[in-house]
């Protein structure tokens, strides 16, 4: 039987988008599409794990930085850079060099306008991952360092170009908080209410981000055909690759 978690020891975050029911209500294929936080830390184990369910490309949401100081360790993968810089980290460092108080609202408000970023400053990026889908539909990873916000969008972007329900997008969405553990090593001190928001996932984070669809671009069609390159027979081509009939 098929899960939708793939237990790794070097990867908390590893999980495939298959069997969500999509367009027509044909399902999405498993084991062609896969989710996951960063893969520095796979083990050669881990690496043969993804060898044998056919992994072949890997795309990288990560910084510049980040992918320097934590390497792909998935030899076998072709590796392309889907660069979206991070901000939270960094605005939070900015709020506190300036002397003011982090508190969890406040980091949720630095969340939200993340993921609007994401929207209205990276759509890009994303138009890069559809394109990548649409060459063939040999298994993929697509991941940034948590795989819970970058690769939380992304995700649902996937998901919705496949006809798949928002209510179940952001359930898969919200599986993050039960899958991904968080790093014993942070980038800055931080207390305890905060780390609670920042390394978890919130339904109105992603709505943020679909708000933003809606009313920068008039909503997701619009977003999908004019910001992301996905016209009618894109579509059509993408879910003829991932989605399967009953």
């Amino acid at each position: 039987m098929l899960t939708r978690s793939i237990v790794l020891s070097g990867a908390s975050n590893f999980r495939d988008l298959g069997g969500y029911r999509g367009h027509q209500g044909q399902l999405v294929k498993w084991r062609r599409l896969f989710r996951s936080d960063h893969l520095a830390a796979l083990s050669s184990q881990d690496a043969l794990t993804l060898e044998n369910m056919g992994v072949e490309r890997v795309l990288d949401f990560r910084g510049n930085t980040e992918r320097e100081s934590l390497a792909c360790a998935l030899p076998s993968a072709t590796v392309h850079s889907l660069a979206i810089e991070p901000t939270v980290v960094q605005g939070m460092k900015d709020l506190l060099d300036a002397g003011q108080a982090l508190t969890p609202a406040l980091t949720v408000d630095l969340m939200q306008q993340t993921y609007r970023d994401f929207v209205i400053s990276n759509s890009p990026r994303f138009a890069e991952l559809f394109a990548h889908l649409l060459a063939d539909d040999s298994p993929l990873v697509f991941h940034c360092t948590a795989g819970k916000d970058r690769t939380g969008f992304a995700a649902a972007l996937i998901l919705t170009a496949l006809g798949v329900a928002r209510e179940v997008v952001m359930q898969d969405y919200l599986l993050t908080n039960t899958l991904y553990k968080t790093p014993t090593v942070l980038p800055v001190a931080l207390p305890q209410e905060v780390m609670n928001v920042l390394w978890r996932v919130q339904e109105g984070f992603l709505d943020a981000a679909f708000h933003a669809v809606d009313t920068e671009f008039g909503g997701v069609d619009h977003y999908l055909q004019n910001q992301l390159g996905m016209d009618a027979s894109r579509q059509q081509r993408l879910r003829e690759l991932y989605l399967q009939k009953v």
